[in-house]
């Protein structure tokens, strides 16, 4: 069996312009791990991209989550494979490609018999897939979604790896251009508390800024009453909730929009507990878009971001 690297691409979570991340990089058979700042090309992304120089031909690449493909399609790459989903737009560009299951799931057989040379995949999921990914012949990584800095690390160092260095540079000037200006927007404006729930059909958690909508909402200026206390989700009763006493509360869904968005109602009419928050009387109580604000970074950030301008910071 050849040599194969598993590359991990993450960035450290940051509220701020700067595009400061890490990358990990474990050689098989080698406890030696490069760890980069800044921008990330040394070390494990120059190990990637000779990887990728040594092939001779261009990669064949799989994106195994809606997400991944929309970077994938900004940076001008092809695909061999792609994953299917029934609630995120998958590029045009890889309409016709084969399909290898769900972000969560993907089709160990489909995947094998498309031959990647790489995969690329959120690293939410790293836990689920890397001992899957570990029985393929095939590299791997696992790009930081978690929040809009850790997406733009992770298309510079793509960009790296798959000789899109143009394209990356487009892509990132363009963050911080748009950063830039939503900065001034909300300068000086007084930063709203917020209580960030994110639900499923018949519970929620509490999102901290570890989460993607919890570091959009850092971005946008908010104060996050669950502080990062190094995950990304909590659960905690309402009653403790109540002690944080947030001027907003944010409601998202993780997944089946409608039947989070019931609930929700439903349990904000029927805890008696709700009723007593200020926020809940001063009626500062939003439902996020679904298309907006998911589980991983998009390039639907901007709209985020400019959906949460207006919840923080209009006056009632």
């Amino acid at each position: 069996m050849s040599k194969r690297i598993r590359l991990q691409i993450l960035s450290a979570f940051m509220v701020c312009l700067l595009l400061t991340g890490c990358v990990d990089q474990h050689l098989e058979k080698n406890t030696e791990a490069y760890t980069t700042q800044g921008n990330g090309q040394t070390g494990a992304v120059e190990a990637a991209r000779e990887k990728v120089i040594a092939l001779g031909r261009a990669p064949r690449i799989v994106a195994t989550s809606p997400a991944a493909a929309q970077i994938c399609e900004k940076l001008e790459l092809d695909l061999v494979g792609v994953c299917s989903s029934s609630t995120a737009e998958i590029p045009d560009r890889y309409r016709d490609l084969p399909t290898i299951g769900t972000a969560m799931s993907p089709d160990m057989e489909i995947l094998a018999s498309l031959s990647p040379d790489w995969i690329l995949s959120p690293s939410s999921l790293q836990t689920d897939l890397q001992s899957k990914y570990e029985t393929l012949d095939s590299d791997w990584a696992f790009l930081n979604l978690r929040s809009v800095p850790g997406m733009y690390q992770s298309i510079e160092e793509l960009g790296v790896i798959f000789d899109r260095e143009e394209q990356a540079k487009e892509l990132t000037d363009a963050y911080q251009e748009f950063y830039q200006n939503f900065q001034k927007e909300i300068a000086g404006k007084e930063h709203p508390k917020v209580l960030i729930l994110m639900g499923l059909p018949e519970s929620y958690v509490i999102a901290t800024e570890r989460s993607y909508i919890g570091s959009l909402a850092a971005l946008a200026g908010a104060e996050n009453v669950y502080e990062d206390q190094g995950q990304e989700f909590l659960t905690v009763n309402t009653e403790d909730m109540k002690t944080k006493e947030p001027d907003i509360i944010l409601r998202a869904a993780h997944a089946l929009p409608d039947q989070v968005a019931e609930m929700f109602a439903e349990d904000f009419k029927t805890n008696d507990i709700w009723k007593h928050f200020q926020a809940v009387k001063d009626g500062k109580v939003y439902d996020l878009p679904y298309e907006q604000f998911g589980m991983s970074a998009t390039f639907a950030y901007q709209n985020a971001l400019e959906t949460l301008k207006k919840l923080l910071y209009t006056e009632s």
